[in-house]
């Protein structure tokens, strides 16, 4: 049986809803260290929990490295995963600028933020972000601390753990830096307060999405194209492109939704499209009113871009 992208989750708040994933990269001002020791990875993975839960976001994997991360989430809507990358945003860069003393350094950090709208570039997306370990010189992904990898086919919480929910007030600041009050979460932490994967990443989706196959999994951990899912989730994403290219990438979506190419498309297929072009293509409404035929206020007024 085909995999389902889009599932019912119960939120963070507690409520029932319809979520997709989508794939956000965060990256430091002219690739800038964003994390300068262990602490700072640690730092970064407790906010990106923590953000989750204010958000009403689901984690699925994440990978932190010392210049960038890679977090998958389900949410339910693109809004609602912007609002989470940019709330990780603000909070780290909050923790940085007191640590350091700096604030230039994060305050123009990159996040991108895109729909993983098809099941291969879904399946290829998560296999590619625990392959991150390698940024940071790890010899082996599973050996590397600071990616959900290690949370997948582990049916039980590491022995020597304790859960968040047991803590106090007190530890919960000290630990995570935040006021918010942790009780009713699931969450657990080694003996180091490092958080366990296992207890915050829908484990059940990512191996689902891998036909429930370990070994699937594995392999296409080690097979997946490194250089095509750079460009596709990082590169692509902020590099303007010639109209050519545009329209190449255009075209290419368009059969994936479609099964045509952007000029066929109906009035009401290219209003379904722009907003998903104007969200992960880095754009402008003159290049789509070209590459579509359409008129830039029309553009505009579907983009709601408009005064």
């Amino acid at each position: 049986m085909a995999f389902v992208r889009a599932v019912v989750r119960r939120l963070p708040d507690g409520t029932q809803a319809r979520v997709l994933p989508y794939h956000i990269s965060f990256e430091g001002l002219e690739k800038n260290i964003i994390c300068r020791d262990e602490k700072d990875c640690d730092l970064l993975v407790k906010t990106i929990v923590v953000c989750s839960r204010k958000k009403n976001v689901i984690i699925i994997i994440y990978a932190v490295a010392s210049n960038h991360a890679h977090i998958a989430v389900l949410a339910k809507t693109y809004r609602d995963a912007i609002s989470y990358a940019e709330e990780v945003k603000r909070v780290y860069s909050m923790h940085f600028r007191h640590k350091y003393g700096e604030a230039k350094i994060l305050k123009n950090s990159d996040i991108n933020v895109q729909s993983l709208d098809t099941d291969w570039y879904l399946r290829n997306a998560l296999a590619y972000i625990p392959r991150n370990a390698y940024d940071n010189g790890a010899e082996n992904i599973a050996d590397y601390k600071w990616t959900g990898f290690r949370a997948f086919f582990r049916k039980d919480v590491p022995v020597g753990t304790r859960p968040v929910s047991s803590m106090t007030a007190r530890e919960w600041r000290n630990i995570f830096h935040t006021g918010d009050n942790l009780s009713d979460t699931r969450w657990t932490v080694n003996s180091e307060d490092e958080l366990e994967p296992c207890s915050f990443c829908d484990t059940e989706y990512l191996e689902r999405a891998f036909n429930g196959d370990e070994a699937f999994f594995y392999k296409c951990v080690g097979g997946v194209n490194v250089a095509e899912m750079t460009e596709k989730l990082v590169v692509s994403p902020r590099t303007r492109k010639t109209d050519s290219e545009f329209i190449k990438e255009l075209d290419a979506v368009a059969q994936r939704w479609f099964f045509t190419n952007a000029r066929s498309l109906t009035s009401e297929q290219k209003a379904r499209l722009l907003p998903y072009v104007f969200r992960t293509m880095k754009t402008t409404v003159p290049q789509m009113a070209r590459a579509l035929g359409m008129e830039r206020e029309e553009i505009k007024r579907l983009l709601n871009l408009t005064r």
